[in-house]
């Protein structure tokens, strides 16, 4: 007896021994993956190249210096490191901004994505001879488009803000389409068969599902929000919001990403104007920032890592054909498509259309989706292959021209006037929340009333020298192109005016407070005011 519990003891010794050394490889690991990011982070500022680029090129040679073996894990990609990308996407974005590009937004999302994919799918089907499944699936993972890389440039060069919310909403619907459609094409695998009625209405139930499941608990999390006075447990919200509305989609077999889209909206919008501290709502933005930032250092990281240069150069030409093929499903889905929003919404400039074309960049989804092929299915380690062939491709070489293209378009040039205008727009709104912040110290009891108005005063100097300003500048009749400008920089502030009368005459409908002839007139004169105002 007393021999087996010895072996007992010793056997566990030996366990945890094991546990403590992969913890400490892991650590070593970690802290030499910190190490190469903030070297690169330093080059690539000093070459003026993208971050993420730089991020892939460097972890290209790591596997050879490590004596263990370290890649990317699809398991933790689609559930840890995608929901904490699409919930910080979804709370930094403005519904209203959202809803003012919505219906390009609807055809890049949904029939250009299925265009798209359709079209990589067949010309990999005749091109390399692939079964129509592995084509299909590799349709869905290339037609998906990772963005971060064009956000990083658009932090970096100025773009027009309408051009910037058509990527942000892209990318942020992109990737829920990818998920939802990939397992539809995995369960036509997996069962034989899938008639075009049952497809519809999985890919409805998947769909509606996770918009549902997102707006329950994204409405559940508001009055918890509002209730917690740390910000500390505020962030743990956040947190538990983000990871647990994608498993809980993933339970219940909709679409977990749709549901963090649809929690993350909510959250961002209603939630954290509902924060009575300002401190409060910068700490909670900056936490999803900073998380943003280090998933996506180790995200390219780790693709660089995974990616095999040799395998990748033996198999060029099947690859060269994959980029070919991803690069005409984009073409279409833009330049074709994108040509006819000028039938019912303001158009989108070629200019644009360019940037949209060549910011085809793909990622993190991409790999992950591919490394989530079944172990089953013919053909999966070659198909790993081109995939990491076109996305090495697509990071370095559309990645580093793009900057190139913006500048090259000359879309950041901004006026004088138009500069000088925003910069006391920043003032104001800065001076603003001060205010208010203020009000909410007076009414808290942390200010006297004195030491209130004598800082609200001083505030108060500087919106009204700022509104003077603002109003002569507007108001200037020295040139024509000047008021012109002055006007332009306007149309962001009556645009948002327009939307907010167009969601509350709606809304009146809804509730059957006035008629629907006369609404439908209003709506189409208001309509017409959004289409001749200028992009901002």
């Amino acid at each position: 007896m007393r021999c087996q519990f010895t072996q007992w003891v010793l056997a566990q010794s030996s366990l945890e021994i094991q546990v403590a050394g992969d913890l400490s490889g892991l650590a070593t690991i970690l802290i030499i993956l910190l190490l190469v990011a903030t070297a690169v982070a330093l080059i690539t500022q000093k070459l003026r190249i993208p971050y993420v680029t730089g991020l892939v090129l460097a972890g290209l040679p790591i596997n050879e210096v490590l004596s263990r073996r370290i890649g990317l894990d699809p398991d933790l990609v689609l559930n840890l490191f995608l929901p904490i990308l699409i919930f910080e996407a979804a709370i930094n974005t403005d519904i209203s901004r959202l809803r003012s590009t919505f219906k390009p937004l609807a055809l890049l999302a949904g029939p250009g994505a299925i265009l798209s994919s359709a079209t990589i799918a067949v010309l990999l089907k005749f091109g390399l001879g692939l079964a129509w499944i592995p084509a299909l699936l590799m349709g869905v993972i290339l037609a998906n488009t990772d963005t971060v890389s064009m956000i990083a440039v658009f932090k970096d060069i100025r773009v027009p803000s309408r051009l910037s919310t058509i990527v942000e909403g892209e990318t942020l619907f992109n990737d829920a389409a990818a998920l939802v459609s990939f397992n539809l094409i995995l369960a036509v695998y997996e069962t034989g068969s899938l008639t075009f009625l049952e497809g519809v209405q999985e890919l409805l139930l998947v769909a509606l599902g996770g918009s549902l499941v997102g707006l329950v608990i994204g409405y559940l999390s508001l009055p918890i929000f509002v209730r917690l006075d740390n910000p500390l447990s505020s962030l743990l919200l956040t947190v538990a919001i983000s990871l647990g509305t994608f498993q809980v989609g993933q339970f219940l077999g909709v679409s977990g990403a749709v549901a963090v889209v649809i929690a993350g909206l909510i959250f961002g919008n209603l939630g954290l104007s509902r924060s009575t501290s300002a401190s409060d709502r910068i700490t909670l933005l900056s936490f999803w920032e900073y998380a943003s930032f280090a998933v996506n250092t180790f995200i390219f990281l780790l693709i660089g890592i995974e990616i095999n240069p040799t395998i990748v150069w033996r198999l060029l030409p099947a690859i060269l054909l994959v980029i070919f093929a991803y690069q005409v499903g984009r073409i279409l889905s833009v330049y074709l498509l994108l040509s006819g929003v000028r039938w019912f919404d303001r158009p989108i400039p070629l200019r644009w259309q360019h940037v949209l074309f060549l910011g085809n960049i793909k990622g993190s989804l991409s790999m992950a989706l591919a490394l989530s092929i079944p172990l089953t299915l013919s053909g999966r380690g070659e198909i790993i292959t081109l995939v990491f062939g076109a996305v090495l491709f697509s990071l370095v070489g559309q990645g580093l021209l793009l900057p190139w293209l913006i500048k090259r378009l000359n879309l950041s040039k901004v006026s004088d006037v138009k500069q000088k205008a925003e910069t006391l727009q920043i003032q104001l709104i800065a001076s603003k929340a001060a205010q208010d912040e203020l009000d909410s110290l007076l009414k808290s009891g942390v200010l006297s009333k004195t030491i209130y108005e004598e800082m609200w005063a001083a505030y108060q100097t500087r919106v009204a020298a700022s509104e003077k300003i603002l109003r002569d500048l507007y108001n200037q009749s020295s040139g024509r192109s000047a008021t012109e400008s002055g006007n332009r920089s306007l149309d962001a502030i009556r645009r948002r005016l327009l939307l907010a009368e167009k969601g509350a005459v709606n809304e009146a409908l809804r509730k059957r407070i006035i008629s629907e002839d006369l609404v439908q007139t209003y709506i189409k004169g208001l309509n017409e005011q959004l289409l001749k105002l200028e992009d901002d």
